[in-house]
């Protein structure tokens, strides 16, 4: 037999309708639109609004499409990982709020936390119960609804920072095609320049907490970025390299959105041509685990089976990584 591989066999995606452009963030701190562009490539990100809705609720629209796309049930997929650093709520996990709500009687399913690498710790751990044979359908998802921890009042992050959840199904498959080799990597030390200070068992909510902002997003942005432009790059370049892959044999280069400087690092250090580099930051921002998936659902009519696609991330904390698959369909 041959050997079996985790193959993407459908995905689709969800963003809210409201568009928060930067002509109205400049109405909100002390920024610009040409500032903020120039630095990130961000031209506008969604805003899920409405009272009592989680991160969750933009998982539903975009797994019941897919469900549809692919013409199975929801009562068919096996196993659900959530990629969230936004849960609907501490616990119970949102992946089995999710199956609830779209009727996955016979899922069991677990959230998983990496930040914005999330999608691809997910999507390699998703493939092991493919690869192994224990289950035929495993869905993926990932998304955040950020701007539920995000201070509009911090023109460092507010800027940078949307709303958005996609989602994958893995099936598997014997032609070759699905998920082929990943890198991943994390570095604890991280945990100061990226975080979210209370909230946890450390430092658990108090009064206190909330009247100094510590439940919101924290980030020194120098830091960061000085490490991510080089991993998220070196580590792509690393999982083409381990299967003897150039730039002329990747078809897409599916890069974490998180700023377009990052992004052009990544591309410049593979090699990969600007027309092969997919980008759409400048609409969604950074929407952490939602923006892998929200790539390869905009482009899905693009790809063709049997393309070569290198998906890179990095995340708080830090985490990064880069995932080889060939495209099934």
């Amino acid at each position: 037999m041959n050997k079996i591989h985790a193959a993407i066999t459908a995905v689709h995606g969800y963003v809210p309708d409201y568009v928060l452009t930067n002509q109205e963030l400049e109405r909100m701190v002390d920024t610009n639109d040409e500032w903020i562009t120039t630095r990130t490539g961000i031209k506008e990100r969604r805003i899920l609004k409405g009272d009592g809705l989680g991160t969750s609720d933009m998982a539903v629209p975009a797994v019941e499409t897919l469900l549809k796309k692919r013409g199975i049930g929801a009562d068919e997929i096996e196993l659900i990982i959530f990629c969230t650093t936004t849960p609907d709520r501490v616990f119970p996990a949102t992946a089995n709020i999710l199956a609830e709500k779209i009727g996955a009687k016979n899922a069991w399913g677990f959230d998983l936390q990496a930040t914005c690498s999330g999608f691809l710790f997910g999507l390699t751990t998703g493939a092991q119960f493919i690869e192994t044979g224990k289950h035929k359908k495993v869905l993926v998802v990932g998304g955040d609804k950020m701007s539920s921890m995000v201070n509009y009042k911090d023109r460092s992050t507010c800027i940078i920072f949307g709303d958005g959840c996609g989602a994958v199904l893995l099936e598997p498959n014997y032609e070759g095609n699905g998920l082929i080799d990943s890198v991943l990597k994390s570095d604890g030390s991280g945990v100061c320049y990226l975080k979210q200070e209370a909230g946890g068992s450390v430092k658990p909510p108090t009064h206190e907490t909330v009247e100094a902002n510590e439940h919101y997003l924290y980030q020194e942005g120098k830091a960061v970025f000085k490490f991510a432009v080089t991993n998220m790059a070196e580590v792509a370049a690393e999982v083409m390299e381990k299967n003897n892959l150039k730039s002329e044999d990747i078809d897409w280069l599916v890069p974490h959105q998180a700023n377009k400087r990052i992004i052009d690092a990544t591309a410049t250090r593979t090699g990969v041509a600007p027309e092969k580099v997919i980008v759409n930051i400048e609409r969604y921002g950074n929407t952490t685990n939602g923006t892998l998936p929200l790539c390869l659902w905009e482009w899905e009519s693009k790809f063709k089976k049997g393309d070569n696609l290198i998906l890179a991330a990095f995340g708080g904390g830090f985490t990064w990584g880069a995932v080889y698959l060939k495209w099934a369909y």
